[in-house]
């Protein structure tokens, strides 16, 4: 667990500095923006490596706290799915982004929330509870970072074709962590 909890770490502790904009702006003027960006990625794959490699020791032998309802199996694809959209229409200028705030964030916490309701053990609180609290957080930081003008949410003109676009991505990817990657990377089959 303690690998696990070393990636989460470095992979939110990471993102947590972009949602202080006087920690993140501190750094880039020490570093220089190129120099930031090339810090922030090591530590932000060397966390995801981390997690899930964590992950899957864990998982195995992780203490269960509660039992989940089979029944929520299907909701739980359902909200991931929908989570999948999400992730690529926060960088498409479509209609989904623009009615959903921030899309990514939504994204995280649908997923993280979604893998909350199937998985009880310890290792799955810690890991898919740390993204939802995560996703809550950096949503509420957001307001500080807009005063910032580090993020414009609705300044584009939205296009259908984009929302179809980051339908079809999400899909795409969805079918292929359903069918193949989620066993081949977690070890757990979803079929």
């Amino acid at each position: 667990m303690w690998v696990l909890l070393l990636g989460l770490l470095l992979f939110l502790g990471v993102h947590l500095v972009v949602a202080l904009p006087r920690k993140r702006h501190k750094l880039v003027r020490q570093l220089g923006e190129k120099n930031y960006k090339l810090v922030f990625t090591g530590v932000a794959i060397t966390g995801l490596v981390l997690i899930i490699i964590g992950y899957g020791i864990a998982r195995p032998t992780a203490y269960p706290v509660y039992e989940p309802p089979y029944e929520l199996r299907h909701l739980a694809m359902g909200l991931v799915l929908i989570s999948f959209i999400l992730f690529p229409a926060a960088r498409l200028s479509g209609y989904i982004r623009y009615w959903v705030r921030h899309p990514q964030i939504t994204a995280v916490k649908v997923w993280a929330f979604a893998h909350l309701l199937v998985n009880g053990t310890a290792a799955a609180l810690l890991l898919f509870g740390s993204f939802l609290a995560w996703g809550v957080f950096d949503r509420i930081s957001l307001k500080k970072r807009e005063k910032f003008g580090m993020i414009k949410t609705r300044n584009f003109e939205p296009k259908l074709l984009h929302d179809v676009l980051a339908v079809a991505i999400g899909v795409l990817v969805y079918a292929a962590f359903a069918f193949y990657l989620h066993s081949w990377l977690i070890g757990q089959p979803l079929f």
